[in-house]
């Protein structure tokens, strides 16, 4: 029955396949049916019949339900893993174990831990990138818990800005054209578009997909998920019903539905937060409205903030400026800031521009190098280009993109503002060929030229030439002036090139007065398309020119660039000859789906950047701890360029700015020292979020006086808060703060976090400024972006239900540290359940049996191992967590600490392992994974352990200082029988010979297999070994892990006793390979390797643990012998030679394996 064997190995195969899923937490039930189909539809085009498909149906049904009871299996451990978590929350609760409360005292160094995380914007449901972020400042926390402090950790909402009201506000217009619910136009056929297969994957009737293929295929709700472009399909995406998404048109009701959730959600999580201090953002919540007022006129009256004309991206649609957090994407794009050079037409004006005859009409061209217009040879469009003549006011007209001139009309540069206004459209190709007067240009006339990799969405479209120091402009001309047929082919004519040559106008050292010409050369630069090579031409002479170059015309000859440029730039704006223009460095696009444009708009600014301020954040941010040199970088990098920054908005949600409240404060500009309203919110808010139980205070009598009192240290204030609640207040406050740690994505820091340091540092004295930041990269998901769009995107919510919040927490402390992208894997999130769940089973399995241990304090070898072990992980692990290496963490306190407990179990086997070993095992990995894992921790302390109290607040283990010597023995041990293991073997796998009067029978192979060990040490290095370790440890440097040179070294050998010796020439041959390999080995290992004796002793070691190396290796005998005990070589026998030719050095004993009847004759012949 081949067809049946075919069958069976068939659907095997894609049975096991599914099988695999189970281990990736999904949920095979889906699978089955899924299964079944499949695997009926492939087979019922199969030629076989009715018997043989019986059979097969029967092979389903059997395979089916062994199925869906290893699915189940599969997934009790997670649930185990759900029901330990429901329990430890519940007891935490019930205890307020999180409660953080102030102490009497002002508290000494390492008392108090205050740690917090920049509030999640509560337009949705958190992530797991907000969950990776958050979990470093919880492991943090929990640590710092455990090490004893009291520690803060609070939480709060934000939700200022335009996102929330923006997507509002779409809802509203879905509504009002689609109906409601709304009916989108193709939303099926859309949806059904991410499903498409190619035909050759699907069968003929029912479109299924061919079960061999198990191709990775998102459903049709991920890929409405994925591909959601409505509003209402987005909040579809996050679980809400067609009955509830209407209500989500009042911005308010966001307030009131997701901030709850995320609560819940991090209450599942197992977030050790004080949640009595939480709140949310606007004037929804007065105390916190109130506070931002107070925050703003605290500035105001300090001077930082003013009111002024700036260029700021702006969202046309929303009607006001757009900062970071207000974008779609482009987070980070800032005003790139140009010079207009004004080329002006010369009249008479020919083909469609006669229709301006009569107005001043110019070419308007952005450069960054107003200095090298003294070179202008031609002007420069894009023959496909799409132009236009725009009005700017009753006489000018500025041809340029239509992009460029929207920019134009929001910085007052449009005959109606806000609104460009169109007179003519015009293409590249009816620009070419225009005369045009330019300023500063050594030529009365240049044309306007064609010119084919011009981009359109920077600049104007239009472009000036000076091909003396642009390669792009050279390249270009070069073309025009050598290919006839190229000019022919734009209507170009000889006299708009040919008699325009490269004009010389400033001095590169390197690269003479014709850098372009030069480089284009030097580099073999063949036309205007050669893209790479030209940028690399940029990259070699721009900087350079700025730097170092010359002028040499014009009014400012014999001036270095860098001084010149802003002078000629000056003088061309007074002129009238060129205006200032701006527009974003990239596309940035808002909320609200708009691209933005560049506007010049009256409104307030905070001054960052002003000289003595900007001092202060640096003077702060030197003493801070940032863990690693690139955010350093990155914060340095920042405070050199950051400048006035716009802090108000006309739309979205918010605090009112208090002396001018038409505007809005902005949502990075609310966000800068909330940290400090944390200490007195529970006071204030009473527990609710929404500050509307006022029982102990009212929002109004919140006064400024009442601010400066608590947070500066002002006059105490006169006030219906009754005094001892106001010293409260200040009391917690001056507990708390400064705060210890904030934890943060790095994108935050070129906005808020600076804008962070630079509050602290105007608002608060000294020792109320920022302690540490921590920044971290951003999160993938099994080795992907983590997108919606692709749907490749998990919820921190989806997490716990698929793993649970302790492996979910597992695998983001795993996912990476530095400020790398990290990396969230399912397969860890999976293998943690596993790992969890079988350590509670093996801990239950010990202690049942615990009466088979063995009593009495440890006293073998391995005993001593696993204590030093112990001690060694619980140093490690500290030393990790105070760093912030939480992966570190993990890796020595939890994964190491198994590794040695495992270690342990395999070598004491028949003596037993010791009881009170087993128990401080239990004890300290319990502590040490408590930060990353607490509900495991809980129920192991509570219920396997059944110790008082908590594990989040057990404490941390105490530990004796590693012996790093008893642990170097152990390797050497360890890394011993390895190496007996493989040269056994080997021994054993080769081929043997019969010896001579034996026959081959199983007698015979047993009778001559090596069952006897001879195990030969060098105690130390001897002879001329000896003379090279010295001389080596004579020349090594520790500071800088380097040898003095070799002929050093060689001097040295020389003149020691070895030097001296007449066979010197051949000890030499054998020195130099020596000392090649130990300096290697020091390199690699660190200067120990340099050790003429090591610092245990190795004879001891190897006795001590005889029955351990002859269990694991497999012996009946073991002895050991030194090296130099010449009695002991003859046991050898024939394998005397292996002594000989590669002879022990200490920590590389020799072994040597025989047959028991060879011992016995070696022996007899050596009479031992």
């Amino acid at each position: 029955m081949v067809v049946e064997w075919f069958m069976i190995a068939r659907v095997s195969r894609i049975h096991s396949q599914l099988l695999s899923t189970s281990s990736q937490g999904y949920r095979w039930n889906k699978n089955r049916v899924i299964f079944i189909h499949s695997i009926t539809l492939h087979f019922s085009s199969f030629p076989i019949g009715h018997l043989e498909f019986g059979f097969l149906t029967s092979i389903l049904r059997r395979m089916s339900t062994a199925a869906a009871l290893e699915g189940a299996r599969s997934f009790a451990r997670r649930d185990q893993l759900l029901k330990i978590q429901r329990e430890a929350q519940k007891r935490w609760e019930e205890a307020d174990v999180f409660k953080a409360e102030a102490g009497a005292e002002t508290p000494t160094e390492g008392e108090k831990f205050f740690g917090n995380f920049p509030y999640p914007y509560m337009n949705g449901i958190l992530h797991l990138g907000h969950a990776f972020s958050l979990s470093k400042l919880e492991f943090a926390s929990a640590y710092y818990r455990l090490r004893g402090r009291n520690v803060l950790f609070p939480f709060g909402f934000h939700c200022t800005g335009m996102p929330i009201k923006a997507c509002a506000d779409k809802l509203d217009r879905e509504i009002q054209k689609f109906g409601k619910p709304p009916v989108f136009p193709n939303i099926d056929e859309e949806a059904e578009g991410g499903e498409t297969q190619t035909s050759s994957e699907q069968d003929g009737s029912g479109g299924q997909t061919l079960p061999d293929k198990f191709k990775s295929k998102r459903s049709k709700a991920a890929a409405k998920k994925g591909a959601a472009k409505y509003q209402w399909q987005i909040m579809q995406s996050l679980g809400l019903g067609d009955d509830e998404i209407a209500a989500f048109r009042d911005p308010y009701h966001w307030l009131m539905y997701f901030p709850p959730m995320a609560i819940e959600h991090l209450k599942m999580f197992g977030l050790g937060v004080d949640w009595r201090r939480s709140f949310i953002t606007t004037d929804m919540n007065p105390f916190y409205d109130s506070f931002v007022r107070w925050q703003m006129k605290v500035l105001k009256n300090m001077g930082k903030i003013v009111k002024d004309m700036r260029y700021t991206i702006y969202s046309p649609l929303d009607g006001q400026p757009c900062a970071d957090h207000d974008r779609a994407s482009g987070e980070g794009v800032q005003p790139q800031e140009y010079t207009l050079i004004k080329m002006e037409v010369i009249a008479p004006f020919a083909g469609k521009l006669k229709a301006l005859e009569g107005r001043r009409v110019f070419l308007v061209a952005a450069t960054l190098r107003p200095e090298t217009m003294y070179g202008q040879t031609n002007a420069w469009v894009l023959p496909d280009g799409k132009y236009g003549a725009f009005e700017i006011n009753d006489i000018d007209v500025f041809v340029v993109t239509e992009r460029a001139a929207l920019n134009l009309a929001y910085q007052d540069m449009s005959k109606i503002p806000e609104k460009p206004t169109c007179l003519l459209e015009l293409s590249g190709h009816d620009l070419i060929g225009l005369p045009l007067k330019s300023p500063l240009a050594g030529n009365e006339v240049v044309y306007a030229l064609p010119m084919l990799t011009i981009l359109t969405d920077k600049g104007t479209g239009i472009v000036t030439s000076v091909p003396s120091d642009s390669p792009d402009d050279y390249m270009a001309l070069l073309d025009l002036t050598l290919k006839p047929a190229f000019r022919a082919k734009y209507g170009v004519k000889d006299e708009w090139v040919l008699p325009f040559n490269v004009i010389p106008i400033i001095n590169i050292p390197e690269f003479g007065d014709k850098s372009a010409q030069k480089v284009c050369l030097d580099l073999k630069i063949k036309s205007q398309n050669d893209k790479e090579k030209l940028a690399e031409a940029k990259r070699l002479t721009y900087l350079k020119g700025f730097t170092d170059g010359t002028m040499i015309v014009g009014e400012f000859k014999g001036k270095k660039v860098q001084e010149a440029k802003p002078l000629i730039r000056k003088k061309l704006l007074e002129t009238g000859e060129a205006v200032m223009y701006s527009e974003p460095e990239k596309k940035v696009v808002s909320r609200s789906g708009d691209e933005c444009v560049v506007a010049l708009t009256d409104q307030w600014y905070i001054t960052y950047g002003e000289t003595e301020w900007k001092e202060k954040a640096e003077e702060c941010l030197a003493k801070m701890e940032l863990y690693y040199d690139e955010a350093r970088h990155g914060f340095e990098h920042t405070l050199s360029w950051l400048n006035q920054w716009a802090c108000s908005r006309s739309f979205g949600l918010g605090t009112r700015i208090p002396w001018d409240e038409q505007f809005l404060v902005e949502s990075l500009s609310d966000s800068t020292i909330y940290m400090a309203y944390y200490t007195i919110a529970h006071v204030l808010q009473n527990g609710d979020i929404y500050g509307k139980n006022a029982a102990l205070v009212k929002p109004e009598q919140m006064t400024a006086e009442v601010w400066n009192y608590i947070f500066l240290g002002g006059p105490f204030p006169k006030s219906e808060i009754p005094s001892d609640l106001l010293k409260h207040m200040k009391k917690e406050f001056e507990y708390w703060y400064p705060f210890d740690l904030r934890v943060s994505g790095k994108d935050l820091i070129q906005n808020h976090l600076t804008f962070c340091i630079y509050n602290h540092t105007t608002i608060f004295p000294k020792e109320k400024w920022p302690r540490s930041f921590r920044c971290n990269g951003h999160l993938m998901l099994n080795s992907e972006k983590m997108s919606k769009s692709t749907g490749n995107f998990k919820t921190l919510h989806e997490a716990i239900e698929d793993f649970s919040s302790d492996a979910t927490r597992f695998s983001l402390a795993d996912a990476g540290d530095g400020m790398d992208d990290a990396n969230f894997v399912y397969e860890t999130a999976n293998a943690a359940i596993l790992r969890l769940t079988k350590e509670i089973t093996w801990m239950e399995e010990i202690l049942a049996a615990e009466s088979s241990l063995r009593q009495g304090p440890p006293s073998t070898f391995s005993d001593r191992v696993f204590a030093n072990e112990i001690n060694i992980a619980v140093k490690l692990t500290e030393r990790n967590y105070s760093a912030m290496m939480f992966r570190e963490a993990l890796k020595t306190g939890f994964y190491d600490l198994q590794a040695a407990r495992d270690e342990y179990r395999l070598s004491c086997a028949l003596g037993g392992m010791n009881r009170d070993l087993l128990w401080r095992f239990m004890d300290v990995q319990t502590r040490l994974i408590t930060p990353i894992c607490p509900h495991y921790a809980e129920h192991v302390w509570k219920e396997v352990l059944k110790k008082d109290g908590f594990a989040v607040r057990a404490g941390w283990p105490t530990a004796d200082l590693p012996d790093l010597t008893l642990q170097r023995a152990n390797k050497y041990l360890q890394d011993t029988i390895v190496s007996m293991r493989k040269i056994l073997q080997k021994q054993t796998s080769a081929p043997k010979k019969s010896k001579k009067g034996l026959t081959n029978t199983a007698t015979a192979v047993e009778e001559s297999k090596p069952t006897i060990g001879l195990l030969y040490v060098a105690e130390k290095y001897e002879g001329w070994k000896e003379e090279c370790l010295n001389i080596l440890q004579a020349n090594y440097d520790r500071g800088s892990r380097s040898f003095a040179h070799d002929q050093d070294i060689l001097a040295a050998l020389k003149e020691s006793p070895a030097g001296q010796l007449a066979d010197f020439k051949i000890i030499l041959k054998k020195c130099m390979p020596f000392l090649k390999f130990k300096k290697d080995e020091t390199l690699a290992v660190g200067p120990e390797a340099l050790d003429v004796k090591l610092p245990f002793d190795e004879m001891q070691v190897l006795q001590e643990n005889v029955d351990l190396i002859k269990r694991q290796i497999g012996l009946e005998k073991l002895e050991i012998f030194f090296i130099t005990d010449e009695s002991a070589q003859g046991k050898a026998g024939s394998y005397v030679s292996v002594l000989q030719q590669t002879p022990p050095s200490p920590g590389n004993p020799v072994a040597i394996f025989m047959a028991a009847l060879d011992f016995q004759q070696n022996s007899a012949r050596t009479g031992a």
